[in-house]
């Protein structure tokens, strides 16, 4: 799909992610047992839901519910969610959004429960 996102414009997706995933982590007090944390995989932004293991809650799990990819010949960003089957499918309510903005508004709203099942 294209190119890894500059080390430039990486930076400012992680600075502008910061805040935003903040408006989408569950409260303070119950992060220990749950929370949303977001990585940078090449021109793709990935959210995971974090959870300690339940054999040994010094470890955590994350296990990646939502996908961005940019594209830097349209501007736009491509949305995912994670099947069950452990693949990537296109969101076809809302296949692309124009801002990271819009795409995290997009899965907490979870409108067709795709994101959070």
């Amino acid at each position: 799909l294209g190119m890894p996102l500059s080390e430039f414009e990486a930076a400012k997706v992680e600075l502008e992610l910061v805040d935003l995933v903040e408006t989408i982590r569950p409260p303070v007090d119950i992060r220990d047992e749950l929370d949303v944390v977001f990585r940078l995989e090449g021109q793709s932004v990935l959210l995971f839901e974090k959870r300690p293991l339940w054999d040994d809650p010094s470890k955590s799990s994350e296990t990646p519910f939502a996908k961005a990819t940019f594209v830097k010949g349209t501007g736009q960003w491509l949305v995912y969610w994670m099947r069950g089957s452990g693949k990537w499918q296109r969101y076809d309510p809302c296949d692309t959004v124009g801002s990271l903005d819009e795409w995290v508004r997009l899965v907490d709203e979870d409108a067709h429960h795709c994101f959070k099942g």
